[in-house]
């Protein structure tokens, strides 16, 4: 990787097929994100907003062009390859927290860690850190349906850093929460740039949400525009 470069995209379309008819999505993009950014991504619904995100995580390839993360070129790794990759360096966090209902907060965050070796004390070990990290300590054995809305995604979010994956990709975080349970998620994902230098790739339609980032772009008819802007920070003098 050079200087400090954890996120590199040249040229890249993608399309999708749709029977006889070619459905392009994104056109020609480049994007450079550097280590420890803080970046959010906004636009119109169908912009390519999920998509650009999908391939940055190793989720879906690319039609042409490069996606280049943590010096990794996705567009050269098997399925195989791929999905192990993600295992170790991606962390996902969902507007719909997408837990398992009869397992609890511990056992929702140690999912990931059954496909590592670790030995169950060590795999404890790393799951009381992540709940410590998203302050839910006191809520290991509680199921998700003894949870708040704001509560259980920060169990998705100790899901999402119980690996300490290198990248932090989040789409929509707060769509479904209320105004405080935004702000306390908007502020943890802060925190984990700030204290833990996670890269943090955030798709989200809240302007407000958007203010916690770096860099805002925005996405339109897949296109991205505004890449030099930076966002106003909040308390920051006008």
């Amino acid at each position: 990787m050079a200087d400090g470069l954890a996120i590199e995209l040249r040229a890249v379309t993608k399309q999708y097929k749709r029977d006889e008819f070619t459905v392009p999505v994104l056109e020609s993009l480049d994007l450079v994100v550097r280590e420890g950014e803080f970046l959010a991504l906004m636009g119109p619904s169908g912009s390519g907003k999920t998509t650009l995100l999908n391939l940055i995580a190793g989720l879906d390839y690319a039609s042409s062009g490069e996606v280049i993360v943590h010096g990794q070129d996705l567009g050269r790794l098997s399925e195989g390859q791929i999905t192990r990759w993600r295992a170790n360096n991606v962390g996902f966090i969902f507007q719909l927290y997408n837990l398992i209902p009869v397992l609890t907060a511990f056992e929702n965050v140690e999912l990931p860690l059954l496909l590592t070796n670790l030995n169950r004390k060590r795999r404890r070990e790393n799951v009381m850190t992540a709940l410590r990290a998203v302050g839910l300590s006191e809520r290991e054995d509680h199921y998700p349906r003894q949870l708040s809305g704001g509560q259980e995604q920060r169990v998705a979010i100790a899901r999402a850093i119980v690996t300490d994956p290198y990248l932090l990709v989040a789409d929509e975080p707060t769509g479904d929460l209320d105004r405080k349970s935004a702000e306390e998620i908007l502020n943890l994902l802060e925190q984990l740039n700030s204290e833990f230098d996670k890269t943090i790739i955030m798709v989200t339609h809240d302007p407000i949400a958007a203010q916690k980032a770096h860099r805002l772009l925005h996405l339109d008819k897949g296109q991205l525009i505004g890449d030099v802007v930076q966002v106003p920070r909040l308390g920051a003098a006008s």
